[in-house]
């Protein structure tokens, strides 16, 4: 079985605010995530070591944006995101 197969996904966006190397100007940021959420039950066709490995796996989300523009008016430059994990383990 595929990984994916553990999983139920969706795309989510949450507000960071994040501050832009070339102005300086921080400001409220939408950032997309994949939301990987655990299914309820192990579909039928798993094995032995499918079990294993859904038994471990956790809920968490992905971070899809890793570059922003800048809001400011007057500066408009593309800026990295930094300071925002990639992942994020949900509980």
């Amino acid at each position: 079985m595929d990984e994916r197969d553990y999983y139920d996904e969706k795309e989510q966006k949450k507000p960071h605010t994040l501050t832009c190397p070339h102005c300086r100007t921080a400001n409220e940021y939408e950032l997309s995530w994949l939301v990987r959420t655990k299914k309820k039950q192990l579909p039928g066709r798993a094995d032995e070591r499918d079990r294993a490995k859904f038994a471990k796996a956790q809920s968490y989300m992905v971070r899809r944006d890793d570059m922003m523009a800048c809001k400011n008016i007057r500066c408009r430059k593309r800026f990295e995101v930094a300071g925002v994990q990639t992942v994020a383990f949900i509980d």
